[in-house]
């Protein structure tokens, strides 16, 4: 379901690469010249009426990468009425209730949604309504379910901007303010290895739960932010900690500085044990090999920053000024 943007793309370019027929449901606004080998199916998933184009058909699995509401999971159940074979959920790590332990599993409590269950998809909601959508996956496609709860997915095509944001920035060196403490939980995930694993747990049909997070905790953001200047970063360029009270106090928060655990009271998901998922063959790719590829992606096909994503330079430069003479 989707296939064509940035987790379903790789997802489908790992299981073509491992030799499966792939069909592809989208809507056809991007990519619609992804896959020339694949089957494309065209239609809307927010609307019933648009999902004619599964109502034939036989699958050996079903990998729903772009299901945020219990209606569309609903619906994608009810018109394959049992032809999609093996579900897989994308979910996050975002479902969990903070505060949580580092290192935690799997079990760690879920958001609960008041009755009845939100309708409308916002920042608040994210979390509630993906627990909805993996009870309702569980519910109707029984204990083979299989879920993947990713942290933050990073890799070529990434259309947020948020980690691409961090490598071109460090890439062009000076001085640059690192929020918060280096010491903030925070973990993230190449999609291409999600890709990889998630089609080795189709193909082998195994059913679960499962954190997508590298590095194990504890990990920090200054840890984050040192591979990335290790990597890309010009001779010279120095990381200037600025602190979290004066980075809120200013307007600041975590689109400004994408990834910024320390704006988020949700911080503590950022720090899921992958046991379970390693133990099953998620094989992450080092830190500074991803961070290196992305930046080699970005310069050979340059992707706009969207909007609100990061700070100009003269925002930067200061609030670097207020902090020094904070």
């Amino acid at each position: 379901m989707g296939g064509t943007a940035f987790v379903g793309r790789h997802i489908a370019q790992a299981a073509i690469d491992a030799g499966h027929d792939v069909t592809l449901f989208h809507r056809g606004r991007t990519g619609a010249d992804l896959f020339p080998g694949a089957t494309h199916l065209l239609g809307d998933r927010n609307s019933n009426r648009d999902l004619a184009a599964l109502g034939s058909g036989q699958w050996d699995a079903t990998v729903d990468v772009c299901g945020y509401l219990p209606r569309q999971v609903r619906a994608l159940a009810g018109v394959l009425d049992g032809r999609g074979g093996h579900q897989l959920f994308i979910s996050s790590t975002s479902v969990y209730r903070t505060p949580v332990a580092a290192g935690f599993s799997e079990d760690a409590p879920l958001i609960e949604l008041a009755e009845p269950i939100a309708r409308e998809l916002t920042l608040e909601t994210y979390g509630g309504l993906k627990v909805a959508c993996e009870r309702a996956a569980a519910e109707l496609h029984g204990a083979g379910t299989t879920v993947i709860r990713p942290s933050y997915v990073i890799g070529p095509h990434d259309y947020s901007g948020r980690f691409p944001w961090w490598v071109n920035r460090i890439a062009r060196g000076g001085e640059v303010l690192a929020p918060g403490g280096a010491g903030d939980p925070i973990q993230v995930i190449d999609a291409r290895d999600m890709a990889s694993w998630a089609v080795s747990l189709l193909a082998n049909s195994v059913p679960g739960i499962f954190h997508a997070a590298s590095p194990p905790p504890p990990f920090g953001f200054g840890e984050l932010l040192e591979a990335i200047a290790a990597r890309v970063a010009p001779p010279g360029t120095t990381l200037t900690w600025v602190g979290k009270d004066y980075l809120l106090a200013s307007g600041l928060d975590d689109s400004a500085l994408p990834l910024w655990p320390g704006g988020d009271s949700e911080r503590d998901i950022n720090a899921a044990s992958p046991a379970a998922a390693l133990a099953t063959g998620l094989a992450p790719r080092p830190l500074r090999q991803s961070i290196g590829e992305i930046r080699e992606a970005g310069l050979q096909s340059p992707a706009p920053i969207p909007d609100g994503v990061g700070l100009a330079p003269e925002r930067e430069a200061g609030l670097l000024a207020g902090w020094a003479g904070h």
